[in-house]
């Protein structure tokens, strides 16, 4: 099995891309903190809206939907699952309710990522829950034509539960003396984790999970308020690109995890601009249809409804939807297609 001593990461010299991400991220979370303080009632219908994207996001990466409507349900915990793919949804939210709650009281071991893994299943009859592959499993693309091609071999089943061991000790030792940046080691601690691919199934759901409580746990508190699998979701090709880059030679300890790091890093950023964006509009108590006006401006090119009601949280559907009819009909805005299909533009 390879060696998963980190110290090699710890003298490694970083490019100016990566330093200037991990400087840019510490700078809009320090600005983050203060948004929090001032308007902290502002900021939860931000955390319904996260969510709900996340819970939605992470699973439609896997295949795994349902409606609209149906997962506002769910995540609300005001219906109980109807087939497999809600009681999959049901249990991702139950996982991501903890780690919201409780991220500082879940310690970063083996144990307690079976535990998270076991509570991904509990609403559905999976003998497999909570415990580490009994079989061999692979990474594989299937092309148009039908040819399917291994990308790549994971660890064995029986070298599975040490190679979990081992990453989390070697984790919680680097930032337990503070030897490596946590936005590299969170990354890497990732990427070690998919390419263990330690589960059955549930390996890239766990993954995102975890990127979360990580990140929580080194106080960067951005995915509660966006989805960064929302974000994920949007650039899944690019995800699974960079992700393919930095296995190669990873059994051997000659991988390069860069781009999968920056992916992560700029994936993080982006959020926390978008957190930003969100906040310029809810700090002010502006009328409705200044504040869905103050949101348009933040979109370029065509938009939904959706859209502005993720950077309006405080403004009901009734409202906005109000707003847009009276700014179509003063020739601000252009309104083309019908129902889930209708989108707006700027025309001022």
């Amino acid at each position: 099995m390879r060696d998963f001593n980190y110290s090699a990461i710890k003298n490694n010299k970083w490019d100016s891309d990566i330093l200037g991400l991990i400087a840019a991220i510490y700078k809009e979370a320090g600005k983050q903190e203060l948004y929090l303080k001032q308007q902290p009632e502002a900021l939860e219908k931000l955390v319904e809206i996260a969510k709900v994207q996340s819970t939605e996001a992470s699973n439609a990466i896997e295949g795994i939907v349902t409606t609209s409507t149906r997962i506002k349900q769910l995540v609300a915990d005001k219906t109980t699952p109807r087939n497999r793919d809600e009681q999959e949804i049901a249990g991702y939210r139950d996982a991501l309710n903890i780690i919201h709650e409780s991220f500082d009281a879940i310690p970063i071991t083996r144990n307690y990522i079976l535990q998270l893994h076991k509570i991904m299943y509990s609403h559905m009859n999976n003998p497999l829950a909570g415990q580490t592959k009994n079989v061999q499993n692979y990474i594989s693309a299937t092309y148009p034509n039908g040819h399917t091609e291994i990308l790549f071999t994971p660890l064995a089943p029986y070298e599975t539960p040490e190679a979990l061991d081992k990453i989390c000790e070697e984790y919680n030792r680097v930032i337990g003396n503070y030897d490596i940046e946590p936005l590299i080691a969170i990354p890497v601690f990732i990427h070690d984790f998919l390419c263990i691919h330690p589960f059955n199934d549930g390996n890239g759901r766990m993954s995102r999970l975890l990127t979360t409580l990580l990140l929580y746990r080194s106080g960067f508190y951005v995915g509660k308020y966006i989805s960064l699998e929302a974000k994920i979701a949007k650039n899944k090709d690019l995800y699974y690109d960079t992700l393919g880059l930095s296995q190669n030679g990873w059994h051997d300890g000659t991988e390069d995890a860069v781009p999968f790091i920056k992916y992560i890093l700029g994936t993080i950023l982006a959020a926390y601009k978008d957190f930003e964006d969100r906040f310029s509009i809810v700090e002010e108590k502006l009328p409705a249809i200044e504040m869905v006006r103050k949101a348009t401006f933040l979109k370029i090119g065509r938009f939904t409804k959706q859209d502005i009601r993720e950077l309006c949280p405080s403004l009901s559907i009734s409202s906005i939807e109000g707003s847009l009819r009276q700014m179509v009909a003063g020739g601000e805005i252009k309104r083309e297609g019908s129902g889930k299909s209708t989108f707006y533009f700027r025309i001022k």
